[in-house]
């Protein structure tokens, strides 16, 4: 297994059941001479489909998404660099550039064709961010309640010593992580122990803060807005109708500035529509591929 040993405490069957089929591939990217050790799991055939995590998160974030999904497609969740199980020891960077480049190699490496790209939260923008660069690689683009409008607090000016080592320590802290995650649903009872674990089982993994604090001093996707509306993929904005961490009027402005775009709205679910209500986000991707 490749996540800390920690994670034989999970006791959800989807959450067991990702975590021993997470593998470790040696990426080359131009990043730097050594390839970089990434963590990524893919099952079921077809064409590719991958699923990119959100701000501090890991590929364990589609625990419950992705055997739906895999059922009809090849489905791919990976680590973005800096982020998750992903080494942090290797790159120099770990800014939006680096990601893309990480994600770019990785996609080549591991793929090679057009791919429906997913993702969720911040890896909604670094999914749009991905696409708008390298087009050729992107059959579709799909959006699970997605930064990319919303601004990130702008905390790159204040992240300097000791600064950022509270800002980390401070979103280390249980109490913290367990406030976010109530936060992100609409149904609280989903914040089970298992799922306060998968949320901070990367946490362990070495040099996690200094990557978050590298990440958060590039200023991250706050320059993404004025981008979207050149966004040319087939595009499917899924987001739940009661979401409170980045509320809904972002998903109409997606709606409104992507000409070629779809919305689907998830009822009774918050920020994370593949964790909270995992069917019928599969079943609103799976029936807008079947339109390609």
């Amino acid at each position: 297994m490749v996540l800390p040993a920690i994670a034989a405490n999970l006791t959800e069957a989807t959450s067991q059941a990702l975590a021993q089929q997470i593998q470790q591939v040696a990426i080359q990217t131009p990043l730097t001479d050594a390839p970089i050790p990434s963590t990524y799991a893919c099952q079921g055939s077809g064409p590719p489909l991958v699923l990119l995590h959100g701000f501090d998160s890991s590929l364990l974030e589609f625990r419950r998404l992705f055997p739906l999904l895999a059922q009809s497609t090849q489905t791919w969740v990976m680590d973005l660099l800096g982020f998750g199980f992903c080494d942090r020891t290797v790159s120099p960077s770990f800014d939006p550039g680096a990601i893309k480049l990480h994600l770019h190699s990785f996609w080549q490496q591991q793929m090679g064709q057009p791919m429906v790209l997913v993702g969720a939260s911040m890896g909604g923008a670094a999914a749009l961010d991905f696409t708008l660069t390298y087009p050729e690689a992107v059959q579709k683009l799909i959006l699970l309640d997605s930064a990319g409008f919303a601004a990130g607090p702008a905390m790159e000016k204040v992240m300097v010593p000791p600064f950022d080592r509270w800002a980390t320590a401070f979103l280390k802290n249980p109490w913290v992580r367990r406030r976010i995650s109530l936060q992100a649903y609409c149904d609280r009872a989903w914040v089970t122990p298992d799922a306060e674990l998968c949320a901070s089982l990367h946490l362990t993994c070495p040099r996690w803060s200094e990557a978050l604090i590298a990440f958060t001093k590039s200023g991250g996707y706050n320059f993404l807005s004025d981008k979207i509306a050149q966004v040319a993929a087939p595009t499917q904005i899924v987001w739940g109708r009661q979401d409170q961490i980045l509320g809904t009027a972002d998903a109409e402005k997606f709606a409104g500035a992507i000409a070629d775009s779809q919305l689907v709205w998830i009822d009774q679910c918050g920020h994370v529509p593949h964790l909270e209500q995992a069917q019928a986000t599969a079943e609103a991707i799976l029936t807008g591929l079947g339109s390609l």
